[in-house]
């Protein structure tokens, strides 16, 4: 288990303090949040040139509110499922406070109701439910063949195929597309993608951290799939996009620093709405989470 704050609520560093030696160090400490008051918490944002210029990424605050729960539940209680709102965008240059609500405390089932607030107003709620461990049936879907995470480029190489820069931006995450990304290509007609995903170093043993970091990154390219049968990209002039919701049921367990196999496809896209849902498998084949979402993607005039 974690030996610090992430795993001990009460010993908090000071917020802001996000100088780590590594993007994926910036992360864990992202992921960490500073007590409050009994169930009020509150996260930092990351160290960004120009803060003002951007919305809160999305997996940063749904992260950060599944930590916050994690901290008001007996730690032999797993989450198995959130579901989430995305509300207002996110102020880059604040702090996020994080309100918990212990709505139950059942012999089996722990329920938490999050709700993440910026002046004075609520930017994104999250309901989570946490199970005592328990043995029951068990099947699931098959993975994808797909090739392996070492034969698929790496972002990096993409880039530079296409004489873009990846060196002055490292990331937390290790992503890479098995089919080229269509903000890449632009191609169109296909409703499904492969992404290979994991922490870009190695991470500390605390499971809710690595639940956390999965949720963190599983809102990195999912709603893109939506957009794939139009060969559109997020970068598009014209085109607006945002989360509207987002759930996810865990499964099995994982570790988020060795490669997961996000299989994502999109059944529907309407009235200015896409619909992505994904399938994360371990690196040996065992699906570990299941993930839809719902976003904003709205047209308008050039």
């Amino acid at each position: 288990m974690l030996e610090g704050p992430l795993a001990k609520p009460g010993v908090e560093p000071p917020v802001g303090s996000l100088l780590m030696a590594s993007p994926v160090e910036d992360l864990v400490d992202l992921l960490d949040l500073e007590t409050i008051e009994v169930n009020i918490f509150r996260g930092a944002q990351p160290r960004e040139e120009n803060p003002v210029l951007q919305r809160v990424f999305g997996g940063q605050v749904a992260g950060q509110a599944l930590v916050a729960a994690a901290r008001t539940v007996e730690p032999e209680r797993a989450v198995h499922s959130l579901h989430a709102y995305f509300l207002r965008p996110g102020d880059m240059t604040i702090p996020i406070v994080y309100d918990v609500d212990r709505i139950r405390d059942g012999k089996s089932f722990t329920t938490r109701r999050v709700v993440a607030i910026q002046h004075g107003r609520a930017i994104f709620n999250l309901a989570a439910s946490f199970q005592v461990p328990e043995d029951g049936y068990d099947h699931q879907a098959t993975m994808p063949d797909v090739p392996p995470p070492d034969d698929v480029p790496t972002m990096a190489e993409r880039l530079e195929a296409h004489g873009l820069d990846w060196a002055a931006h490292p990331r937390p995450i290790d992503v890479r597309h098995v089919e080229e990304p269509v903000w890449l290509n632009h191609d169109s007609g296909r409703t499904t993608q492969h992404v290979w995903f994991r922490a870009a170093g190695r991470l500390p043993d605390d499971p809710i951290l690595h639940t956390c970091v999965v949720t963190y990154a599983s809102d990195m390219t999912l709603l893109d799939t939506a957009l794939l049968p139009h060969g559109k990209t997020f970068g598009d002039r014209g085109l607006q996009m945002a989360s509207l919701d987002h759930a996810m049921w865990f499964h099995r367990p994982f570790r988020a620093d060795e490669w997961l196999l996000y299989a994502q496809e999109t059944p529907s896209a309407s009235s200015a709405r896409g619909l992505a849902q994904g399938s994360i498998f371990t690196h040996d084949g065992r699906l570990a989470v299941s993930v839809v979402q719902e976003g904003l993607i709205r047209k308008h005039d050039q």
